[in-house]
Parts: structure tokens; C-alpha cells; sequence
């Protein structure tokens, strides 16, 4: 186990060319590896483990109904998680049904978490996946080593006017470049909402409203408290097993059924249900404010000089005004990656070149 879950640790390794956003590599990174280490420890405890234990009357083989039991479906009585415990029911959710087959609660989902969560995780690591493929090294390629301030004169300056060449020479076609960045952006917020909805369908509606049940079930009197939690993950349930009597007479058998797996499938859920409440909240903002740069322009020279202080707040307005969003885009990642020192000298002899080249072609 220990071996599956270090392996992941590779996914979060420290990157010395970044092109991307800090939200968009929580969404994409952390989340991932969160999944994929939930679906693991389940897997490890669903199919390692003993995931169901039921008790069963005399003369019938425990492991063949635990099986049955694990394979089918368990249920409970969602009125008997409002009675008293050890007084009308023995245990919450747990009571006779009396034959009405409608006012049992089914529970499928158990069998299937560790699947769900490694198709989130896929699913999470797809915007990366679209992102790298339509990167392709560009900005490793044009940064040339310059992160590194430490390097000789000679090498700085070759690097530095191949740089400024190619900006030159590519300016206003970076365009692509910035809208597919931002698309990948707006498609890791759309694929935390359509989980969050899946999710919510994938338990019966009870999922939205799940965090915050839990929340205020710690503020309710010992008298009225009704975990949620235990509703929606039960760790007792109801099995019926039908088989054939000595005769032939088909016999019905009651089944209690201990689920030691939702202990983990509970506190796994919680904690995706606030990580993804505050991933959509950022994502949202980070939407939001890439809308702002697109409609405000004025707000990208401004942006341009708090990347970087040193870098003359006359040369980021020229830059700004003379270029198009995904130049400014360009060097906005260039002002993150690279060396603080050689990124001012790049940005004020490109301002200069181009305002030269706009004056001499009116």
C-alpha cells in the first residue's frame, strides 16, 4: 500500500518552468492525486479487507450471504433513523418493514466508490493532459535557461536577443496560445460542477446538502441529533436471501448486515465535499478575473508591472498598448519564470523595439 500511494508523489513535483496557474494545478495536480489515494485506500479496504459482515440464522453459511448481500444490495427504513436507539429500533435506519418494499432505502453506490473516484480523477487530470498537449515546451523553449540568473555574460546576451527576435518576429500570434490556457481554466471549473452534480445523483440527491448537514449536526441537542453521515453511508443495514426449503417451499431469510467500509467511504466524502465546495469557489473567481483581463485592457500593464517592480511601469503600458492579449500573456508567464534582473532588461528593450517599429510604420 505504501508503494501504490508513494508513487503519486511524483505527480506533485516541484516544476522549474511553471506555465500554468497555482488554481488550475490544485485542480489538476493535487485533486488528482487526492482521488486517486481515496480510490486506492478504498480498493485496499473493499477487496483486501471485510467490507460487509452479516449475521444469519442458524443453518445457513455466513460467507455466501455476506457475499450475496455485498453483490446485490442492502437496505434500511429511512423513518427508523428518528427513532430512539435501543428502544424501537436496534440500530438507526434498521427496523421491520412489514412487507412495503416502498418504504425501504436501497444501497448500491458501495461496491462502486472506488471506481467513481478513479474516473474523477481521470476526469480531473484531463484540462493538464489538454494543456500540455497544446503547450508543447513553448514557453521552456523560448525561456532558454534564463530562469537561472548565474550564468555568463556572453551566454545572457546571445539568449536574451534570440528572445527578443522571436518576440518580435511572432508578435499578435499568441492569441491561440493564452484562449486554450483559459479554456482549459474555464473546462476545470465546469468538470468540478458536473462532478459535484454527478456525485449528488450518485447518492440520491443527498450529496449538495451533505457538508452542511454534518455542520450543524455538532449544534443540535444530544435529544434530536440524527448523523447524517450514518444516513447517507449506514453502517448497518438489511439484507433479504431467498432459498429453497427441504420441500421445495421457497424460505426468506433476514439478514443484519455491519458495513466497516463506510466508515471510510464517510469521512472520504466529507472531506471531497468541502475540498470541492472551495476548489469551485476559487475557480470561480479565477474565471471571473481572466473575464476582467480580456474586457479591461488597462488592467494588463498594471498587472505586467506587479509581476515584476523593477520593470518600468511606461515600458509595460507600451507593451500593452502595442501588442495583443496573448503577447502580453507571454510575457506575463515569461515575468514568472524568469530571473527578475533579465526579465526588466527583456521587457525594456522590447518596449523600445516596439515603439521604434510603430513609429517608423504609421
Amino acid at each position: 500500500m505504501y508503494k501504490l500511494l508513494g508513487g503519486l508523489k511524483d505527480y506533485l513535483k516541484w516544476q522549474d518552468i511553471v506555465i500554468d496557474n497555482a488554481v488550475f494545478r490544485l485542480h489538476n495536480m493535487f485533486t488528482t492525486v487526492l482521488l486517486l489515494t481515496c480510490s486506492m485506500i478504498i480498493t485496499a479496504s473493499q477487496f483486501v479487507g471485510n467490507p460487509i459482515q452479516c449475521i444469519v440464522g442458524k443453518g445457513l453459511p455466513t460467507q455466501p450471504i455476506n457475499t450475496y448481500c455485498w453483490i446485490t444490495s442492502t437496505f434500511t427504513m429511512p423513518d427508523a433513523f428518528l427513532r430512539q436507539v435501543g428502544r424501537e429500533v436496534a440500530h438507526p435506519g434498521v427496523a421491520n418493514d412489514f412487507g412495503d418494499e416502498d418504504a425501504k432505502k436501497y444501497y448500491t453506490y458501495y461496491q462502486w466508490v472506488c471506481f467513481v473516484l478513479f474516473f474523477q480523477a481521470v476526469m480531473c487530470y484531463v484540462p493538464k493532459w489538454l494543456w500540455d498537449c497544446w503547450e508543447g515546451g513553448l514557453l521552456r523553449t523560448i525561456i532558454m535557461g534564463l530562469n537561472i540568473g548565474m550564468c555568463k555574460e556572453e551566454d545572457k546576451c546571445k539568449k536574451k536577443k534570440a528572445l527578443i527576435e522571436y518576440l518580435l518576429k511572432h508578435v499578435k500570434k499568441h492569441n491561440m496560445y493564452a484562449f486554450r490556457y483559459w479554456f482549459c481554466e474555464v473546462l476545470c471549473l465546469v468538470n468540478i460542477l458536473v462532478q459535484l452534480q454527478l456525485m449528488n445523483h450518485f447518492f440520491d440527491g443527498e450529496f449538495f446538502s451533505y457538508g452542511l448537514r454534518v455542520m450543524s449536526f455538532s449544534q443540535q441537542s444530544q435529544e434530536e441529533r440524527v448523523d447524517p453521515m450514518i444516513y447517507v453511508f449506514p453502517r448497518v443495514t438489511k439484507c433479504t436471501f431467498h432459498k429453497y426449503g427441504p420441500s421445495g417451499t421457497i424460505q426468506k431469510h433476514d439478514s443484519l448486515c455491519v458495513l466497516p467500509l463506510n466508515i471510510v467511504n464517510e469521512k472520504t466524502y466529507i472531506f471531497l465535499w468541502f475540498w470541492y465546495i472551495i476548489l469551485a469557489t476559487m475557480l470561480s473567481i479565477l474565471v471571473v478575473y481572466r473575464a476582467v483581463i480580456l474586457a479591461v485592457p488597462s488592467v494588463r500593464p498594471r498587472l505586467l508591472h506587479a509581476r515584476n517592480r523593477m520593470v518600468p511601469r511606461e515600458a509595460a503600458e507600451a507593451i500593452a498598448r502595442k501588442t495583443d492579449i496573448g503577447d502580453w500573456w507571454i510575457l506575463y508567464m515569461l515575468g514568472r519564470n524568469m530571473d527578475p534582473l533579465i526579465y526588466r532588461e527583456v521587457i525594456g528593450e522590447l518596449a523600445k523595439k516596439i515603439e521604434t517599429a510603430a513609429s517608423n510604420n504609421p
